[in-house]
This record gives structure tokens, sequence and C-alpha cells, in this order.
């Protein structure tokens, strides 16, 4: 799959259904958010991750933070309250322009589009926190996810704080995706995207995972350092068995 393919799903799921793309919480599909309820959920999520990072020792100061996969900005605005600045960056130029349109009365919040598999439009050590939330596990190849993570460490200030999420384990499965494969087949046959995806309830959304080791591996070859690595089982018939794990890194 090439980045054009994801950036090209990505601006679909903007179109057709932008809030439930982030936050894919059961009972929500199909325009059911509220947005207030939507970004209420950033403060408490970053309120709950900053706690949990400091009591680490990281970040050391609050300068500029970066919500990687920002889509809306649900993330971004709740950062920008604690830090100067954020900058949310996201592969999907509607997620982009959406994020601006709803984060319009926040100045100290920028958005881009990022459509390659690095952060080259940063300089080195620029940022005092890199945090992203349930973004590493949708994108499709283990080599962009590995650049990605190598990226973070890049444009961390040292003592910041390197925050993510990530499957260790997925199931053999559910590794087919075949909703996603479907989906893309009927896309291809020239089936509208409305109607493969309210109708016939098909999403594009990839899931990857990467273990625990291979992930430890790539920060530290990149220079950061392991500060916490949290796993736990997801909880429902529909996910037994996958296993994700909260990294807690610095440099």
């Amino acid at each position: 799959m090439s980045l054009a393919a994801q950036r090209r799903d990505w601006d679909e799921l903007a179109q057709l259904d932008p809030y439930w793309a982030i936050c894919t919480t059961p009972g929500k599909r199909f325009g059911a958010w509220d947005a207030r309820e939507f970004f209420a959920t950033g403060e408490r999520e970053v309120a709950a991750m900053l706690s949990e990072a400091e009591a680490l020792g990281a970040p050391v100061a609050r300068a500029e933070a970066l919500d990687f996969g920002c889509g809306l900005g649900r993330l971004t605005r709740a950062l920008a309250d604690r830090f100067d600045r954020c900058v949310g960056v996201d592969i999907a130029p509607r997620m982009v322009e959406g994020a601006r349109e709803l984060n319009g009365d926040r100045p100290e919040c920028e958005f881009r589009v990022n459509s390659g598999a690095d952060l080259t439009q940063f300089e080195d050590g620029r940022f005092d926190l890199v945090y992203s939330s349930i973004v590493l596990q949708h994108v499709p190849r283990r080599d962009w996810i590995e650049a990605y993570v190598r990226e973070f460490v890049r444009v961390l200030r040292p003592g910041g704080a390197i925050v993510f999420t990530l499957p260790s384990h997925i199931p053999l499965v559910y590794r087919a995706q075949w909703r996603r494969r479907l989906y893309h087949a009927l896309r291809r046959l020239g089936v509208p995207a409305d109607t493969v995806y309210r109708r016939l309830r098909l999403q594009p959304i990839a899931m990857s995972f990467l273990p625990e080791p291979g992930v430890t591996g790539t920060l530290e070859s990149a220079g950061g350092r392991l500060l916490r690595a949290h796993t736990w089982g997801a909880s429902g018939i529909a996910n037994a068995g996958v296993r994700s794990t909260r990294y807690f890194a610095t440099r």
C-alpha cells in the first residue's frame, strides 16, 4: 500500500464520518458523536497522560508539543491548554482542514499536512512532547511505523517526552482484515464510498502491530530511552486477544 492510498482512505473517512474515524467508540458511528463530548474525551486523555509522564520525570519543559495523527484536533486542542504551542499533523488534507475550522478560536494550535513517512518539515530537537494516540496502529507497513518512531526521537528536545500507543499483538484471525480488503475492492469497481461505508458497513482502516522488543529496539537505536511500557489486553469479544502497549520514552 502506498502513502497516497493511505491518504486517500483517510480523506474519504474525513468526508464520511470524521469523528468516528478518530474515536471508534461503539454506538458513535454514522455521525452520532456530539462535538463537545468528542473534544471532552481529549481533555481527559491528555490530563491522564501528562500526569503519568510527569511522574516519570518528563517533559521538563512545556514550550511546544507535537500531536502526530491529529485528525480534527481532539488532542491538539487539549495539549495547547498545557503547552505554549501545539502543532498537529495528519496525512489527510481533509482532516487538517476540519481541524483548522473546529479550532479556529485557538491561535496556539497549528495544523499541517504530513504526507511522508517522516517528519522532515520539523528540525531536530524542536518539541518538548511528541504524542500519538491510536494512530500508529493504522499505519499499514511496519517499516513506516519504525520510521515514524525514529523521527519522534529526532524531533524531541532533550528532557522531552515521547508517548504513543501501538498494539504489540493481534491474533492471526484478525490480520486478514477482510472488511478493509472488501471496501477497497468495491471502491476499485466504482461503488461510491458512501454506499460501501453506510449501506454495507465496511471501512478501510488498517490494523497493524509491532512486538514490544521491536519498538524498544527502534527507540534505542534512534537515541531514545524507554521510561515505561505498559501492556494491556483489549476488552470485549470483538477484540479478544489483541494486546496494546503504551510507551513512554525520552532522550
